[in-house]
């Protein structure tokens, strides 16, 4: 993998140590899958709206070429994948890409995982329909540069696709208290909370990087339903965001 700016190596060796339970739904990375229904049905109908694809139909994102960017395990990667697109996983850590095309063989995909930075692919010219960057900007050590080098990667027409956590008291007490204290959802020291990022600086990044804002809508945990929902009036905690080009 080559250097990158924006790769946080204890980052990186802190998703190492936990990388074999990518794909464990009461593991370390629980609360993924807890919100992968929700950001799903988010991607789903704000690229089918994007490209003009139905929504309903089995593969509507048929003929579409997405990048996930700090892919993980590939929670995001193998139902996009399954949707119809060409996907390509991205990630800083060599575990979690070895799990990634594991599972994928399994499930008998076709993924193109990739353990490279997504300073690599810019520089390389590599170009997206979509670019994904879901739960990774309060990772990078330069988040500006991170956006702007992922909407350099956007087509012209294309979207970008980003979800993190705000920079709030609710965000400290509950992306960080709640989820590692009390819920214990996620390890200890998981999250630097003064590394979240508010919406309107998000926003400020975007805009730098030359696309535009159409959407935010706040991820608002329901502990009676044990489920995630969307709301565009609650983005105090974790909210996703989606962008266009041109």
């Amino acid at each position: 993998m080559s250097a990158s700016a924006s790769v946080d190596r204890s980052e990186v060796e802190k998703f190492s140590r936990i990388a074999a339970q990518w794909w464990d739904e009461e593991g370390e990375f629980k609360p993924l899958h807890k919100l992968n229904p929700v950001r799903l049905q988010f991607l789903r109908d704000r690229l089918c709206a994007r490209f003009g694809r139905d929504a309903k139909s089995v593969r509507p994102f048929e003929g579409l070429r997405l990048l996930d960017v700090g892919c993980g395990g590939g929670l995001v990667c193998e139902p996009l994948a399954r949707l119809g697109a060409e996907v390509v996983g991205l990630d800083a850590t060599e575990e979690s890409i070895g799990v990634a095309r594991a599972h994928a063989a399994e499930s008998g995909l076709q993924i193109d995982y990739r353990f490279e930075t997504a300073e690599a692919l810019a520089a390389a010219g590599e170009t997206f329909d979509a670019v994904l960057a879901l739960e990774v900007v309060e990772h990078v050590t330069d988040p500006p540069a991170f956006v702007a080098t992922c909407a350099s990667m956007v087509r012209p027409g294309g979207a970008m696709a980003l979800s993190t956590l705000n920079r709030s008291p609710k965000g400290f007490l509950l992306g960080v208290v709640a989820a590692e204290y009390v819920l214990r959802w996620l390890p200890r020291g998981t999250h630097d909370w003064k590394r979240f990022v508010k919406p309107s600086e998000l926003a400020a990044m975007l805009r730098a990087s030359g696309l535009r804002l159409a959407d935010l809508q706040g991820l608002v945990y329901d502990p009676v339903s044990d489920d995630f929902r969307l709301d565009p009036k609650d983005l105090n905690v974790n909210y996703l965001a989606f962008a266009v080009k041109g």
